[in-house]
């Protein structure tokens, strides 16, 4: 398997989110987050993706993710938020898909995308085969292989 990003990027309509302090980066991706949960029903918070057939990605497993870093990766993964849910919705581009050795049950794909001004980024999705679900699992910038 490679391990270098020969997949075409998609490129976001969204630049990152502005501004340098964990704190404020925190309350802008809370913000575009509670956007989201405002429309779905339930409470349960998701977007549909273009890529797996308008499915469901559930968002709630990537709060837990991001509170197990540490503040300085955090603030780095928050400003890509917005970036990673216009990748999420509107990708049609094929991800990495990698194949769990530890649980033979879950794929992890991982897509590559470039905001609007410039930084690359991955964004990971599990896929539970069993029932299908899928959780937007993490979002980091990467080293532009240009």
């Amino acid at each position: 398997m490679s391990t270098g990003h020969f997949y075409k990027m998609y490129k976001s309509k969204y630049s990152q989110l502005p501004g340098t302090s964990h704190a404020k980066l925190m309350k802008a991706a809370r913000h575009e987050y509670h956007k989201v949960q405002k429309r779905t029903p339930r409470r349960q918070a998701h977007v549909r993706s273009r890529y797996f057939n308008k499915d469901k990605i559930f968002l709630n497993q990537f709060w837990g993710h991001i509170n197990q870093k540490h503040p300085g990766d955090q603030t780095r993964r928050l400003k890509l938020f917005a970036c990673a849910l216009d990748l999420i919705r509107n990708s049609t581009e094929t991800p990495e898909t990698i194949f769990s050795v530890n649980d033979l049950n879950t794929l992890l794909h991982r897509f590559s995308g470039e905001s609007a001004d410039g930084t690359a980024f991955s964004v990971q999705i599990k896929e539970n085969k069993r029932n299908g679900r899928k959780d937007f699992m993490s979002v980091f910038p990467i080293k532009n292989s240009k």
